[in-house]
């Protein structure tokens, strides 16, 4: 790979310029030098140095830079420059990861090659000067040009240190669409399980990365045994022979098809409630698995007891509430038949605000998104559903185009209307009245219309 880097932005050159000039070598590392060979460079720019924090922030105050006392139980203090943040670090060397997150200790040091040789990732363990140029010990460019996620140094020593290396690994390959070195891969198996020692909202942040990516199907097809650990509860699907006509595959690889398959439906647009929601929503056919006469396998309440699962899953990854909520309505609907008749599809958008107050047409046109990608998953003869849902999807157009009312404050009438037209006296009566006006025009397709509502509140 060619090693023509972008120039260095003002505020950070500013940054290494004013440690320099102070007498200590800086470097920039990570991320930024990455990106840069990739051609992408982001705006995020570390830098470490030779410096002590004491002395990189007395240098930094020097040149004129608001400073920030950030991490310096590790050597890390955070510049200001142009109004954008730099983080400055003193070289270190990392003492023994008891807990398999963080180092019980660091050692500082003077050589940069030092603290290359600690991290992670070959990928993100070079150093850039504009006037030095490029430091890449490891193979780091050879690996970018290749694609591929390599450990530095021994593989299994990186993944005992920090637990969490395990399904950063993951997250780097999927964003970049890389591979994993097969040494790599190798120790990624070994040491997943330690994902247990890692707090599970951590866990949560990096597969909210590996969503993101629109390769979580590559992640959970390619690196099992590590998807697996982060969320223990989808090991029962491996293996798992559903005995069903429409099902060709186990259950673990129908939901890497459907994963796969709403990635498809959504031209990779998929927001991170349907992501989800494709992920965990048959995590449950195991426990409700059952056989009839025939042998026929039959998964009765799997989508409530899905959702159920799905809810606990994200919420103890600190998932936001308001992703948890739809994607475990959809996991809750995705069975639920949905026809182009009007009835159904008013039901279906009903039922969907219901769950959802204020997303109900949002998440309506979402379910069928996710049925398409649950028929994808299944056997072949089953795939003409697609062809159906978008018939459907057109029919649920029209309907909504007709104002179908979601709560009895959308109905054409109100409550004065109903205390007039029956001779009510204000109270429960008035909202049961209203509901029975909701459900004509839901399940009987009265018009939402004042006359014809008030003609019926006149029967």
């Amino acid at each position: 790979m060619a090693c023509r880097m972008p120039e260095l932005p003002a505020y950070a050159a500013a940054v290494l310029r004013a440690l320099e000039d102070a007498g200590f070598e800086a470097w920039v590392v990570g991320g930024w030098v990455r990106d840069a060979l990739l051609g992408s460079a982001s705006h995020d720019v570390d830098v470490c140095t030779a410096a002590p924090w004491q002395e990189s922030e007395r240098a930094l105050l020097a040149a004129g830079l608001a400073v920030h006392r950030t991490g310096t139980q590790h050597g890390t203090v955070t510049a200001v420059s142009e109004g954008k943040p730099v983080e400055v670090t003193t070289y270190r060397v990392d003492g023994a990861y008891s807990d398999a997150r963080h180092p019980d200790s660091v050692r500082f040091v003077r050589d940069v090659r030092e603290d290359l040789a600690r991290r992670d990732f070959t990928i993100n363990a070079m150093a850039y000067h504009p006037e030095r140029g490029l430091l890449d010990m490891f193979g780091g460019t050879d690996d970018l040009a290749t694609g591929l996620v390599r450990a530095v140094g021994e593989a299994r020593e990186r993944f005992d240190e920090d637990a969490l290396r395990v399904l950063r690994a993951v997250r780097f390959a999927a964003r970049y669409g890389f591979d994993v070195e097969e040494r790599t891969h190798e120790a990624l198996a070994e040491f997943a399980p330690r994902l247990a020692l890692i707090a599970q909202e951590r866990i949560g942040q990096e597969l909210t990365g590996i969503f993101a990516t629109g390769r979580m199907a590559w992640a959970l097809e390619r690196e099992r045994a590590v998807m697996v650990e982060a969320i223990p509860e989808l090991k029962p699907l491996v293996g798992f022979a559903q005995n069903s006509p429409y099902h060709a595959y186990d259950s673990y690889e129908h939901t890497v098809r459907v994963v796969r398959g709403m990635e498809c439906v959504t031209a990779g647009c998929a927001n991170a409630a349907m992501r989800w929601a494709a992920l965990l929503h048959d995590v449950a056919k195991p426990a409700t698995y059952s056989e009839d006469e025939s042998g026929r396998g039959h998964f009765f309440g799997h989508p409530e007891l899905s959702a159920k699962m799905a809810s606990s899953i994200m919420r103890r990854m600190a998932v936001p509430g308001e992703i948890v909520r739809e994607a475990c309505a959809l996991i809750r609907l995705h069975d639920r038949p949905v026809t182009e008749a009007g009835r159904s599809l008013r039901r279906t958008v009903l039922r969907c605000e219901e769950l959802c107050p204020g997303r109900g047409e949002a998440v309506a046109f979402e379910l069928l998104d996710l049925k398409r990608a649950d028929d994808l998953g299944k056997a072949s003869h089953c795939w003409s559903y697609c062809s159906e849902l978008d018939g459907v999807s057109s029919a649920l157009r029209r309907e909504l185009a007709a104002h179908v009312p979601l709560s009895v404050r959308d109905l054409a009438v109100n409550g004065s209307d109903v205390i007039r037209e029956r001779g009510l006296e204000p109270g429960p009566g008035v909202g049961v009245v209203l509901q029975g006006l909701l459900a004509a025009v839901v399940e009987d397709g009265v018009p939402n219309t004042r006359d014809a509502l008030l003609e019926l509140l006149r029967l």
